[in-house]
């Protein structure tokens, strides 16, 4: 019966409760974020994204680069057709 008489006065003061837990989870979130363990894992998750951007970079400027001699070699064979052509 304490339980139930216990569990009946929360819920009158639910919103009370509510405060004060998200208090705690502000100060439990704050330490939390401030821990050596979250600041490292951060930082080595900035370090990977960094890592594939630079790659992603890489990457597309070779592609850049192969695109712009495929496009040079297309212009170098037409003007070789149209040559061959104005020949005959």
């Amino acid at each position: 019966m304490v339980r139930n008489e216990f569990f009946d006065k929360c819920v009158e003061h639910k919103h009370a409760l509510l405060f004060a837990a998200g208090i705690a989870t502000a100060i439990v979130g704050k330490k939390a974020l401030e821990s050596k363990a979250v600041k490292d894992a951060a930082t080595q998750g900035m370090a990977s994204v960094m890592s594939i951007r630079k790659d992603a970079e890489e990457c597309f400027q070779d592609m850049k680069e192969n695109a712009e001699d495929i496009v040079v070699d297309a212009h170098a064979e037409e003007k070789r057709e149209i040559y061959v052509e104005a020949k005959e």
